[in-house]
């Protein structure tokens, strides 16, 4: 499938800004289930290219005139194939042991706990059983979005019973991580369909030992589903704050506001 992305990102401010930075996850990753046919980055200011810690594309943008005014749009074409079962192959180098380390936006309170035993055996996970567990979340977290925000942890979200996808692949995560078992965050998009509505999305991978094959599975917790090639995948990380699409800090400019929007045509 190829599909054309365009995403948008404005952010305004009632009074100027003297400085921003913002570090970009806004560039696919080149895996062996996607091939970037063409991509590119409309910024202002001063742009610095470099791969992370993660093996992802990044940017880290600088801008230190007066603005009150901030537009990032990046947007290109992707080919993505259906990664059979949802298994994820990879080159990279890094330990899946790397992501068994909670974080503040991960960690495991008793009510995690609790869900994390209710569906998973200690330190091994199977396809099926990751599955059960993005079941039961959405069982238990419903999808409402404004409930939470990027700052809310995964045992918040648990106990309020509501949130987004970012929300659900925490609380995953920790999850996982509590019984030792391997898995990231991811960010990137997903084809709409006909629903009309496309944004950015947030899925997880798990780390399974499925008997005849052991590694990455890709899962969509909102749809309690694994990835198709209707998604496309910017980063991975420990958790949103490690692959966000966006993330900065701005001196001055009062009040923000941010609008947002993602188109996706698939071919």
């Amino acid at each position: 499938m190829h599909l054309t992305i365009r995403h948008e990102t404005v952010y305004s401010y009632s009074s100027p800004l003297a400085y921003t930075i913002q570090q970009l996850h806004l560039t696919p990753r080149s895996d062996p289930q996607q091939r970037v046919l063409g991509w590119e980055l409309n910024l202002p200011g001063a742009v610095h290219a470099y791969t992370d810690a993660y093996a992802n594309p990044s940017h880290m943008m600088t801008l230190d005139s007066p603005h009150t005014r901030l537009q990032i749009v990046a947007g290109g074409v992707v080919e993505t194939s259906m990664p059979p079962r949802g298994r994820i192959s990879t080159s990279e180098s890094l330990s899946p042991l790397v992501y068994t380390v909670p974080t503040r936006l991960t960690e495991a309170g008793p009510e995690i706990l609790a869900l994390a035993h209710a569906c998973l055996a200690p330190g091994k996970a199977s396809t099926a059983s990751l599955l059960q567990l993005s079941e039961r979340i959405l069982y238990g977290v419903r999808y409402q979005t404004g409930a939470t925000g990027v700052a809310s942890t995964a045992t918040q979200a648990l106990q309020l019973g509501q949130g987004v996808c970012q929300d659900h692949a925490h609380v995953f995560i920790a999850c996982c991580h509590a019984l030792g078992i391997p898995a990231r965050y991811v960010s990137g998009y997903i084809d709409p369909e006909n629903t009309g509505h496309a944004a950015s999305h947030a899925w997880v991978d798990g780390w399974v030992e499925d008997g005849d094959y052991t590694g990455w599975v890709s899962i969509d917790v909102t749809h309690a589903r694994l990835m198709t090639d209707a998604y496309c995948r910017l980063a991975v990380g420990r958790d949103y704050d490690g692959a966000a699409p966006i993330r900065g800090v701005r001196r001055g400019g009062g009040l923000e506001s941010m609008q947002v929007q993602v188109q996706i045509v698939p071919q």
